[in-house]
């Protein structure tokens, strides 16, 4: 027995393989443009978050310029220092520290406007002391001595220290600060789990006048600690 074959069509058969070369070369402009598309997505990513890290630094330097103003004055005489300052805000602390950092009198700024306020630092001990004004984004320190129930105050030892600024956008963290003396900034950034605090990352970053970072991190609760100067600051974010 035999099976006949049917016979092949020249023309159609070179009408498939035409059909076949199209699409593949229609697959591979599919891919291309898809690479091309996930490309753009990418740059515009990051134009997206330069955008935003620049924005950030912004706001931040006009706050920092803005605070950076003559706004305290300090007026003493044989018994009473008088304690001025313009621009206050709500929430803003105020505190009186010895040289070990040991609180003696702090106050919390229950209305915006401008603070006044006497004190009797003649009965302080002999000693190095500083009056604090704990900002939104910084910290300013003026020192003082007292000798003898005399208050020596030192204005042009008047040390600012920024705070890192954190914010959120689609899934990201952004953290900002200034670091005008190049002071290094450590970020250790924690997981809140069922068990507690769990390390997800850290860094130090040394040697920068203006620091950016962006995070991209899962979704949950975290607590992000920051040490620069000596101080700690820390910030509890839900992403």
């Amino acid at each position: 027995m035999y099976i006949i074959l049917p016979k092949i069509d020249a023309k159609l058969t070179s009408k498939i393989t035409y059909k076949c070369i199209n699409i593949n070369v229609l697959h591979t402009k599919i891919r291309f443009y898809i690479c091309c598309v996930e490309r753009y997505k990418n740059q515009i990513m990051k134009n997206a978050i330069k955008t935003s890290k620049k924005i950030l630094l912004t706001v931040a330097m006009l706050i920092a310029m803005l605070g950076n103003a003559n706004e305290i004055s300090i007026n003493g005489d044989v018994e009473k220092t008088a304690l001025t300052i313009n621009n206050v805000k709500e929430g803003n602390l105020i505190s009186i520290k010895d040289q070990n950092g040991i609180i003696l009198y702090k106050e919390l700024i229950k209305a915006s406007g401008n603070y006044e306020k006497n004190f009797d630092l003649t009965a302080l001990p002999n000693g190095n002391y500083f009056f604090e004004l704990d900002k939104d984004l910084e910290i300013k320190t003026i020192p003082f001595t007292v000798e003898s129930n005399n208050v020596i105050f030192k204005k042009e030892e008047e040390v600012v220290t920024f705070k890192p600024y954190v914010n959120q956008k689609k899934g990201l963290v952004l953290v900002s600060k200034l670091a005008p003396n190049l002071e290094s900034l450590s970020i250790n950034i924690y997981a809140q789990t069922n068990t507690g605090l769990k390390p997800v990352y850290n860094e130090t970053i040394k040697g920068e006048r203006t620091i950016e970072r962006v995070y991209k991190l899962n979704k949950g609760s975290y607590l992000i600690v920051f040490n620069s100067n000596g101080r700690t600051f820390e910030e509890f974010i839900k992403n």
